[in-house]
């Protein structure tokens, strides 16, 4: 099968290597020409094959909504364009119906992996119209884990990045679990390896996982994380899912209070703690550390 790959970054380019090597031919657009196998976009559909499939895999928000729309000028109808960056499953509404009426198709997917995916294989969530998207089903093989899981067409267009979204919203809870355990085993004096603890986890335990792996591969390469700053920011899915838990009157604490703590890390000198400082010390006289000049 043939594919148009547009983006060609971190997870872009190792997608492209994985479906070559299922037997595809995979035609990539970037904007950096030093991995581009093509000049344009204009380009890139000329050299495909009707009915083209176009892969979208660029920042969401206006870069996508750019490639969208000029897709929409080039394509023909019968075309595909699947949007397989981290957008918002409201634009995948908009996008849908601007491109059906001109007759080409669109499928949204959720795609996790990162860069571990060209070894691995990458998780796919798939929203859109049966027809479109069993039409792309040689591609998703080739994309997805080898074995049973991995895919999943979730339902209508928007659903294949809603489902991402939360899984998303997941991580964010199960990231700031493992933070704030490991945090508590390294004040305490009793524990004496704390690495070695987190190793002892991943096997046998309910709390075993691949984020937990991975904590243990940071924790062999920096054991106390010395080398790092407590700062983290958010790719954007974590406020949407809080977004959507409010709009639909879902509780969602932990997802909610793990993204209120990254909010926390960016902050040297807390003004919420300033104030609490302040009431603590006019209703009871507690003390307070002042800025020294």
């Amino acid at each position: 099968m043939q594919l148009g790959l547009i983006g060609l970054g971190k997870m872009g380019g190792n997608m492209r290597e994985r479906i070559r090597r299922a037997g595809h031919t995979v035609l990539g657009y970037d904007r950096n020409p030093e991995v581009s196998d093509v000049k344009s976009l204009a380009e890139l559909v000329e050299k495909l094959d009707a009915p083209r499939t176009l892969w979208v895999m660029v920042p969401a928000g206006t870069a996508t909504q750019t490639v969208i729309d000029e897709l929409g000028d080039l394509l023909e109808p019968g075309d595909t364009v699947v949007d397989g960056g981290n957008s918002r499953w409201t634009d995948d509404e908009k996008h849908a119906a601007a491109l059906a009426i001109k007759g080409i198709g669109f499928v949204d997917a959720g795609v996790s992996g990162g860069v571990w995916g060209l070894q691995n294989g990458y998780a796919l969530m798939v929203g859109g119209d049966k027809e479109n998207v069993d039409r792309l089903q040689p591609i998703f093989e080739a994309l997805k884990p080898e074995g049973p899981y991995g895919y999943v067409h979730a339902g209508r267009v928007g659903a294949g990045h809603f489902s991402k979204m939360v899984h998303n919203g997941i991580e964010y809870a199960m990231m700031q679990a493992y933070a704030e355990g490991w945090e508590l085993l390294e004040k305490v004096h009793s524990v004496e390896n704390v690495r070695e603890v987190y190793r002892s986890w991943q096997e046998g335990t309910v709390i075993r996982s691949w984020l937990l792996d991975l904590a243990v591969n940071a924790l062999d390469e920096d054991e106390h994380l010395v080398k790092l700053k407590g700062y983290a920011e958010d790719s954007g899915e974590g406020r949407w899912t809080v977004e959507a838990a409010i709009d639909n009157a879902v509780p969602l604490p932990a997802i909610t209070a793990s993204l209120f703590a990254r909010f926390a890390s960016r902050q040297d000198d807390s003004p919420q703690m300033k104030m609490i400082a302040a009431l603590r010390n006019q209703f009871g006289g507690h003390a307070v550390e002042s800025k020294t000049e």
